[in-house]
Formats: C-alpha cells, sequence, structure tokens
C-alpha cells in the first residue's frame, strides 16, 4: 500500500541550470525544465525555494517559494522556469515538478545541494545550447 502512495517514476524529465553569457556585464543564470520524454506532458507545476545556513552567522535562510506553471511541454522540449542569483548557489535550491501524462500524475523533486553550483565545473549541455549542470 505505501509503495502505491509514491505514484509512478518520474524518467527523461531534467532540470538545468545554465550560464548565459550577457556581452559586458554579469553572465545570467537560469533554470530550465527539460522534456526528454516521448509524450506530452501536460499541466506542469514547478514549485521552487532555497534553504539552507549563513555561513558566517549560522542563521537558517529560507527563500520565498516560487512557481511556474506551464500548459503543455512537447517531447524533446526545453521551458525557462526562472533564473537564479549566484548569492543563492550557497543554498540548497529545491524544485518539485509536478505534472500530467494522459491520466496519470508524476512528481519529482530535483535539488542543486548547497555548494554545488560552480560555473567553473558546468559541462556542456547540447539541447541548450549553453554550459551548466544538470539533474536528471
Amino acid at each position: 500500500m505505501r509503495a502505491d502512495l509514491l505514484g509512478p517514476k518520474v524518467e527523461n524529465v531534467a532540470l538545468a541550470l545554465v550560464e548565459l553569457p550577457i556581452k559586458d556585464a554579469d553572465p545570467e543564470y537560469i533554470v530550465f525544465l527539460i522534456n526528454n520524454r516521448e509524450d506530452i506532458m501536460e499541466g506542469i507545476i514547478v514549485a521552487s525555494t532555497g534553504y539552507g545556513e549563513n555561513p558566517t552567522t549560522g542563521e537558517q535562510i529560507k527563500t520565498s517559494t516560487l512557481r511556474k506553471g506551464i500548459e503543455v511541454m512537447m517531447p524533446g522540449e526545453a521551458a525557462r522556469i526562472e533564473p537564479i542569483m549566484p548569492d543563492l548557489f550557497d543554498l540548497s535550491n529545491e524544485f518539485w515538478v509536478s505534472f500530467w501524462v494522459h491520466e496519470t500524475m508524476y512528481d519529482k523533486r530535483f535539488v542543486f545541494a548547497a555548494g554545488t553550483i560552480k560555473p567553473k565545473d558546468f559541462q556542456w549541455i547540447p539541447s541548450l545550447n549553453a554550459r551548466g549542470i544538470i539533474l536528471e
């Protein structure tokens, strides 16, 4: 019974954080949702929040929760979710993604753990034509 509560396993959906260079300015960092499935995702909701600890004071920090709705994503499509400021790279950044395929609802949690967003370590992501990190 408990396994039924977990819902179906989410496969072929990814979240990417990429660096977009801006001429004569600091780069912009954007989070994208990528549909690598062979079917259409519908009724997509992405909720994001950052949380962690201030390394200097030890104070607990939690950002506002942001929500983004996307009606439909076709197979192979990427959707821009939100920009993310470098100040938040030292926090854990959590994204809950929920969507429907046919009559089935899917739900998956993606987390960029605190300190893992390091632009110097970014790799090329061909589907987004940019450097970044990807969670699958």
